[in-house]
């Protein structure tokens, strides 16, 4: 594998476009909208492209990174054309999961190998190379291209067919949205009888409670400092993939609806840009009501 594209280059894509630029030995093409985003990439050391067609055809390996199914839907129809044999593409991104396994298997007829690879963590651990990444899709493939994802990430699980990685990432997404308004409602108790945010974290720090939510939030709830590493817009789009999967699994859980209805009503007050852990907003607000 001589030459890695990259495609998608928003806070997350950049961080872990770097890392591949630092530590892969070949040639890095990258792809934006955002030329200011591609001309940073080229400061560090990669080539841009002119275009996804251009990434199509002259990399070995594709890796995408953008916000949504539609975004994923027409970079893949710009690179259909121009897939072949030998490669393999790696969708990145959060979508939806029957999008990405009806996207495969557009792939699949043009020889190359389509996975699924999104990942966990935000910002800090992306520009650290150290995400967690979960694959859906042939596992040959993965192993091929492995050592290019552990530039990006130090974990790394498969975890089955197309898609597969894609239904593990909402889990995962929905199950730290529960462990969250579980801290919001709790903190917003804790408020009420006086109980200051840095006693509320030590104390929970004691028992059965501790939680990396918490652990990794504090100070900003504390400051009530919401700038963005990773987006309530971002986990909004989660938590209603997760509401697709259920409605296509015939599964009733009323937690996730406790939950969707908080980041609805933080969509609705505006709070889509600010980090996601600005749900305490919406939590303590809704408290008093």
């Amino acid at each position: 594998m001589k030459t890695i594209g990259f495609i998608g280059l928003g806070l997350m894509g950049e961080a872990m476009s770097k890392n591949i630029v630092a530590k892969f030995t070949g040639t890095v093409l990258v792809f934006d909208i955002n030329q200011d985003a591609i001309n940073r990439l080229v400061l560090q050391g990669a080539q841009a492209a002119i275009s996804v067609a251009d990434i199509a055809q002259r990399a070995d390996v594709i890796i995408s990174m953008v916000p949504r199914s539609e975004h994923v839907r027409d970079i893949y129809q710009k690179m259909l054309p121009y897939l072949h044999d030998g490669q393999i593409t790696i969708d990145m991104s959060t979508i939806d999961p029957s999008v990405s396994v009806a996207i495969s298997r557009q792939v699949n007829h043009t020889g190359a190998i389509m996975l699924d690879a999104p990942v966990v963590k935000s910002v800090p651990a992306a520009q650290k190379g150290e995400l967690g990444i979960y694959i859906g899709g042939n596992k040959a493939a993965w192993e091929k291209v492995s050592p290019i994802l552990a530039m990006m990430g130090n974990n790394q699980i498969h975890m089955g067919g197309n898609g597969r990685g894609l239904v593990m990432k909402i889990v995962h997404n929905l199950l730290v949205a529960g462990i969250q308004n579980s801290v919001n409602e709790m903190l917003t108790v804790a408020d009420h009888y006086g109980i200051d945010k840095a006693d509320f974290h030590k104390a929970i720090s004691f028992g059965g409670a501790t939680n990396w939510y918490l652990d990794s939030k504090i100070n900003s709830l504390i400051a009530e400092d919401f700038r963005t590493a990773f987006s309530l817009q971002n986990m909004a789009k989660d938590v209603n993939i997760m509401k697709s999967l259920l409605t296509e699994a015939g599964l009733f859980l009323p937690g996730v609806n406790v939950v969707k209805n908080v980041y609805d009503q933080g969509m609705e007050n505006g709070l889509g840009g600010e980090d996601f852990s600005a749900t305490w907003k919406v939590v303590k607000h809704s408290a008093r009501k």
